[in-house]
């Protein structure tokens, strides 16, 4: 079989599609250094002795609390560390910032009012603020005496945030803007000091602007009763007639979309990191359980059914934190290159989310639907104590929820993640076109059969079939668009199979780089394991790219062209099935000896 997807060294955003990457460019978290460590225990050591007590405490907002955990947490340089010197922050690497997320995943509803505050409260000023407003707030944001919000939600604009209604118009003086307008489910709201709004200037011109709490006509509509994360403060924020110095203004008058876009990729990041890092906490407290619950004279951990929840919850987060760690990685050398050809601290920051936007999105949706199955699995495993708020298992089912939903929600994201790809091959940023031609001329020929070599020879050779079968499929979509055959943007369930194929690949090929990585270094802890984690992945990843393709076919093609198409996905999705229940077994074996998530 003809390869054809192009060698590659440096990875661009949305290129994983149609180039190879190597475990060299790969860095997995077995591999942290041992600065990180000392970083990850200090954080760890925060969590367990001053959040974890504290939660049912933040359940009930006792008063000041949020606000006072926050505060301890500037004092150990925690709500800096990814901020410049220059401002009191500590300008630690991507990969550092990542492992901190993962490690405050199990924070509950805190993690709210820590991301809040340190990422879509903070980076706006750092991405777009002038240097004045740089040094006025970012060092007291750091130091936890000033805490942040973001208000962009409205009663009539979630997804659709440029239909904002909120108004901001110049006083006759020019030295103040008028706001009048009403924000809602806006986190941090009940003890925030500043708020980044967006408001459209003369009634069109959508712009951000750092509004103090202390501005008169600034009112709080009450604690929301929420479903989950009730340690958190969400309430609506009111603005009648709001007086703003004009110097407040965030970034360009009518650019405040490119304000609210970039913060969310960074946003939509850190969200997969936090959510794997409650996610492996509840799968240690479902193997504990399991361990300890008794039936039918022994404990429900020696049963399949029980080992496959197991199990299954292992290989989701597996396979979702190596995609974080790769992406983390990607990042962090754009980033490093952006400065080194000059860019500034938050310039480079900026452009390094930009450029991996497609990734970032697509890290929501596996982070938070990884979460989503893990604490499922871990409340039925627990049976009717699940159900009781006398553990914990209930409450993370509440607080898991709300992950699909804020950030943009999966499916705005799913959706998102596609037009960008496309968007960046219309501008020939990414050449999606020439791999593209190369799968439909390979339809159409006969390939001799290609011999998978080597230790995951047969899994490189899925991963790469996977991305042909996208090829093929969004291919074939677009040029159905071109014909005026189709319009893509009424045809939202065809996006949303090529956006799961697309994230299935993603997917496959971090962790297959990643286990292939363990299986180079003496630290590796079970290989067997990983092993069998990649393959049960690769087989039921194998399934579902076999599905969606074949959904999205049918839906735009018929005749001699669907039976071409449909005999190709035949052919790139032929990977053999490993024994699933054997090696599920495995990995649940691993764990249940353990008595906690041990990968």
């Amino acid at each position: 079989m003809p390869d054809t997807l192009v060698q590659s060294t440096a990875l661009k955003g949305g290129e994983f599609l149609i180039k190879e990457d190597t475990i060299e460019n790969t860095f997995i978290p077995e591999e942290i250094n041992e600065e990180q460590q000392m970083v990850r225990d200090m954080v760890r050591d925060f969590l367990n002795n001053e959040i974890i007590p504290s939660l049912e405490r933040l359940e009930v907002q006792e008063e000041g609390l949020a606000a006072s955990l926050l505060e301890k947490m500037a004092e150990l340089g925690l709500l800096g560390t990814h901020m410049p010197e220059a401002y009191g922050g500590m300008a630690m690497d991507t990969n550092t910032n990542t492992l901190i997320c993962d490690v405050f995943g199990p924070a509950g509803a805190f993690t709210v009012s820590y991301a809040a505050h340190t990422g879509i409260g903070m980076l706006p000023i750092l991405y777009f603020g002038t240097e004045e407003q740089k040094e006025k707030y970012l060092p007291r944001l750091i130091g936890g005496e000033l805490k942040a919000a973001y208000c962009l939600t409205e009663p009539s604009s979630g997804s659709d945030a440029l239909a904002a209604k909120t108004r901001a118009d110049l006083s006759e003086d020019g030295k103040n803007y008028i706001i009048n307008g009403q924000k809602m489910w806006i986190s941090n709201a009940g003890f925030a000091d500043i708020f980044i709004v967006f408001a459209q200037i003369d009634g069109d011109k959508f712009t951000g602007f750092i509004v103090e709490k202390n501005s008169k006509g600034l009112t709080l509509g009450a604690e929301e009763k929420k479903l989950g994360i009730k340690g958190s403060s969400t309430r609506q924020v009111f603005f009648e007639n709001v007086e703003v110095p004009a110097d407040n203004v965030l970034g360009e008058i009518g650019k405040g979309h490119l304000i609210a876009f970039n913060a969310l990729n960074v946003g939509r990041f850190k969200l997969c990191a936090l959510c794997l890092g409650g996610a492996k906490k509840s799968i240690s407290t479902a193997v504990q359980y399991a361990n300890e619950r008794i039936q039918f004279k022994q404990p429900i951990a020696n049963f399949g059914a029980i080992q496959y929840k197991l199990a299954e919850q292992t290989i989701r987060i597996f396979a979702a934190e190596s995609a974080l760690y790769r992406v983390s990685n990607m990042m962090q050398q754009k980033n490093k290159s952006l400065i080194a050809n000059g860019a500034t601290f938050a310039e480079a920051k900026l452009k390094a989310a930009e450029e991996y936007a497609i990734e970032c999105a697509l890290l929501k949706v596996a982070g938070s639907e990884a979460l989503d199955y893990v604490i499922d699995e871990t409340l039925q495993i627990h049976g009717g104590m699940g159900y009781s708020e006398e553990g914990t298992a209930a409450r993370a089912f509440r607080d898991a929820r709300i992950n699909r939903i804020y950030e943009g929600t999966n499916e705005i994201n799913r959706l998102l993640s596609i037009d960008m790809l496309l968007r960046r091959a219309m501008k020939g940023a990414l050449d999606i076109v020439s791999p593209a031609w190369e799968v439909q001329k390979e339809l159409a020929s006969m390939p001799s059969f290609e011999q998978a070599e080597g230790r995951y020879g047969a899994e490189y050779k899925a991963v790469k079939d996977f991305k042909k079968a996208v090829l093929m499929v969004a291919g074939a979509a677009a040029k159905m668009q071109m014909d005026g055959l189709i319009n893509l943007k009424e045809e939202q369930e065809i996006i949303m199979n090529v956006s799961d194929m697309l994230l299935d690949t993603l997917l496959a090929e971090s962790m297959l780089l990643r286990v292939n990585k363990l299986s180079t270094m003496d630290t590796a802890v079970n290989q067997e394991a990983y092993d069998a984690m990649l393959k049960t992945f690769i087989t039921d990843a194998t399934a579902r790219v076999n599905k969606n393709a074949t959904d999205a076919l049918v839906s735009f093609a018929e005749g001699d062209l669907l039976r071409t198409m449909l005999m190709g996905l035949k052919r790139f999705t032929k990977y053999t099935p490993t024994n699933v229940k054997k090696a599920r077994r495995l990995i649940a074996k691993a764990l249940i000896e353990k008595n906690e998530y041990c990968f």
